[in-house]
């Protein structure tokens, strides 16, 4: 990962961050309880800020990562390109997430990691991580929590792109995306942007864009949800769940951090 600016990405890191790892602080004590000295810890770890344009490339598969990263604000993707140039986009990661924890401890990236938005992204060092999660048992039962939950919402993508038909990965994505954009505090469950292209969301599905441009269509003429260029407003969540085969278990949302771990 190259840390100078770039003709594709001029913005150089910054030193003195402006926002810190509060919201990956807050997301990961949806299930673990931390003390204030695990906090403190997690906030002070050495890290600095990196801006990225939209489609810009924060990981390369087959780099030799020097940091993982902190998703501060925008969204990013995770994605595959295969032997014939298409791309298998394989996940999708909003604010807060650490978006390549696995490179904490993988030598080489197994895939690429690349932003749908503007993006600010901090970037704290490899051994840094390792040292904390040593240091601090309960950040780092925190962290691999959260390894566990990307792991969870890949097997949930497995099976939506191997044995749901076009309507109803569709419907599951946008299923999806509103329970954890309200998550992470950047949309409702109602109401949000989505900024990917048909182009983009036929990636993540396993489809083409012509195909996902009739099921949105379908969608809409079936009363589940109003589109702008970017927003979708689900105007009926409870057909949009059916329509989506979609249950939030995968999501592990009922595992809260008070009891949950001792």
């Amino acid at each position: 990962m190259s840390t100078s600016p770039t003709a594709a990405n001029p913005f150089p890191l910054e030193a003195a961050p402006r926002r810190g790892l509060g919201l990956f602080l807050r997301k990961i004590e949806h299930w673990t309880r931390l003390d204030a000295a695990d906090r403190a810890a997690l906030l002070g770890l050495s890290h600095s800020v990196r801006h990225f344009f939209r489609h810009a490339t924060i990981v390369r598969e087959r780099d030799r990562p020097t940091h993982s990263c902190v998703l501060l604000s925008g969204l990013t993707i995770r994605h595959k390109l295969v032997s014939s140039g298409a791309r298998q986009i394989v996940g999708i990661q909003v604010a807060g997430d650490m978006i390549d924890l696995q490179n904490s401890m993988f030598e080489i990236a197994d895939h690429s990691i690349q932003t749908l938005t503007t993006a600010e992204v901090a970037l704290v060092p490899r051994q840094a991580l390792r040292d904390l999660a040593a240091s601090r048992p309960s950040v780092g039962t925190a962290m691999w929590f959260d390894t566990l939950l990307d792991a969870s919402i890949a097997r949930e993508w497995i099976a939506n792109v191997g044995r749901r038909d076009a309507r109803t990965r569709l419907a599951h994505l946008l299923c999806e995306m509103a329970v954890r954009f309200e998550m992470a505090g950047i949309g409702r469950q109602s109401c949000y942007e989505l900024p990917m292209s048909q182009e983009q969301i036929a990636d993540a599905l396993g489809l083409t864009s012509v195909h996902v441009n009739r099921m949105l269509k379908a969608l809409e003429g079936d009363g589940l949800i109003v589109r702008t260029r970017r927003s979708v407003t689900i105007a009926d969540w409870a057909q949009l769940i059916r329509a989506g085969d979609f249950d939030s278990t995968y999501l592990h949302l009922e595992q809260r951090s008070p009891g949950s771990i001792q």
